[in-house]
């Protein structure tokens, strides 16, 4: 029964072969084998290896479908989720994402980018979870955004269209919290929905707070859009909490500010992620405990850095 626990059906058979050859030896040894307490013992002993074996060629199949399912997952993963290092409208984008939990399949970190006809479009968001439930919300809530990005001229209008198309795909209690982000010339619109401010490095290294926050995708936010100024020499960072949250030995948390300038001082976006990723692993100690989504988006050409044209939402609120 220990062999099974352990071994394939095959294996498990020989073992308790095995055991029945030692039995019958032993019991010839001592001059049992004739005897009723030997039949009833060996006859315990040969249901006990049958059993075995049962269990063992279940354990097996059970198994092999649990790696043919992680494989599906991961695979369905791979596939929405893909790292991005692309160009367009004047915008590198350079994003990722990496998963916390060893040998997870799914993750509930999720980003997607758009060039539409308002400007290069961006999404970060973070679902609850880590199962297939979450891989589920992760696939509805970019493929809403594939599906609206180019059709709703307004960001904030965006946000709104977003979560009516989320609500009844989440649970009672599921949300995605999210940032989109909209390029523009000599600025960047963002309406966040309960997810982490994200950072704008360049002359100073500060968060690009809302003013008044709005709860995530799914609990009907009333999402409000925010212009802040961008220079060429700004790089902006949009990351999930795992980022934010991670924790050293004495639970403080990860120093953002003081470390992403000096992250997104390397000269490549790529590299520049890589290097974040592992000031996180020095700060925690360890693999961070949180999966972790990073997008990084810089200005590329003159088209990105003339002046701002004057906003469509006369409600937007803008930095000082």
């Amino acid at each position: 029964m220990l062999a099974s626990a352990r071994l394939d059906a095959r294996r498990t058979a020989a073992v308790a072969a095995l055991a029945l050859l030692l039995a019958l030896g032993a019991g010839a040894a001592r001059g049992l084998t004739m005897t009723p307490g030997f039949g009833i013992e060996f006859l315990v002993l040969l249901v006990g290896g049958a059993l075995s074996v049962r269990d063992a060629a279940r354990h097996t199949a059970d198994a092999a479908a649990l790696a043919r399912a992680t494989d599906v997952a991961q695979a369905s993963q791979n596939a929405i989720l893909r790292p991005i290092s692309v160009e367009f409208g004047g915008i590198e984008v350079c994003a990722r994402h990496r998963c916390a939990v060893q040998g997870a399949s799914v993750c509930g970190d999720l980003y997607d980018v758009a060039h539409t006809p308002y400007g290069v479009r961006l999404l970060i968001g973070d679902v609850r979870g880590h199962d297939l439930d979450a891989l589920r919300a992760t696939a509805v809530t970019i493929g809403a955004f594939k599906d609206l990005a180019y059709l709703t001229p307004d960001l904030a209008d965006l946000a709104t269209a977003l979560d009516a198309r989320l609500a009844p795909e989440l649970g009672a209690e599921d949300f995605v919290t999210a940032v989109l982000a909209e390029f523009a010339p000599g600025e960047v619109r963002i309406v966040n929905c309960g997810h982490p401010a994200p950072v704008r490095a360049g002359k100073q290294v500060r968060l690009l707070e809302p003013l008044e926050p709005a709860p995530p995708l799914g609990l009907h936010p009333k999402p409000r859009l925010y212009r802040f100024y961008l220079t060429g020499r700004d790089r902006l960072l949009f990351y999930t909490d795992g980022l934010s949250e991670a924790r050293d030995a004495n639970g403080a948390d990860f120093p953002l500010l003081e470390r992403v300038g000096d992250a997104l001082a390397v000269l490549s976006p790529s590299d520049a992620l890589d290097t974040l990723y592992a000031m996180v692993a020095t700060h925690t100690g360890r693999a961070p405990a949180d999966d972790i989504a990073l997008a990084l988006c810089q200005p590329t050409s003159m088209v990105a850095l003339s002046p701002p044209a004057r906003p469509s939402n006369p409600a937007a609120r803008r930095e000082p």
